[in-house]
Formats: C-alpha cells, sequence, structure tokens
C-alpha cells in the first residue's frame, strides 16, 4: 500500500487496450485524445464504480461515455458497443439510459 498515494494503481496495460479498442471502435486518429477515468459513484442506482471515456478531438465538442464497470472488468465488447451508441448519435451512459 502506498500511503502517499491511497487509490490504487490501475494497470496501464488494461488502459492502453481499452484506449486502442476505442481507437479501433471510432476510427480515431492521432490528433484525438482518448482519457480513460474510474470514478466512484454516489448518484442514486449508479454502481459503486463507473469508467468514463472521453474523446477529446480538434475543432469537434468532447464526448464522454460511461461503462457500469470497473477498469479491468472493461472488455473489447463493452468498447464495441459504445460505438453503436455513437453513430445514433447520442451519448452512451449504461446506467442511466
Amino acid at each position: 500500500m502506498n500511503l502517499l498515494n491511497p487509490h490504487p494503481t490501475h494497470d496501464l496495460q488494461q488502459i492502453a487496450a481499452i484506449k486502442q479498442w476505442v481507437s479501433a471502435t471510432f476510427g480515431l486518429d492521432d490528433q484525438t485524445t482518448i482519457l480513460v477515468t474510474e470514478l466512484r459513484c454516489s448518484e442514486p442506482g449508479c454502481p459503486p464504480l463507473e469508467t468514463v471515456i472521453a474523446l477529446l478531438r480538434p475543432n469537434r465538442p468532447p464526448q464522454q461515455y460511461k461503462l457500469p464497470q470497473a477498469l479491468p472488468d472493461i472488455t473489447a465488447a463493452d468498447v464495441a458497443a459504445l460505438g453503436t451508441y455513437a453513430s445514433e448519435g447520442e451519448p452512451y451512459d449504461h446506467h442511466h439510459g
């Protein structure tokens, strides 16, 4: 346990894999920044941990997607599902509809 940083260190390989899946799913280029963050959720009906994926592209508004799982539980299929919602033009928030 690291007393200076009480938060667990996430598997960097898992984060890199998620970013790769996101890039492939959305057909992103090197100009896009992909942020992957695990957050605690305190809203009613929300899972205790959720993963937020944000896409920051030049000259476009940011896009944000939420998955109701901890980082280690995210799979390529979960990320592929994000692409389905993105193609419909709607933000994806799995647990809020």
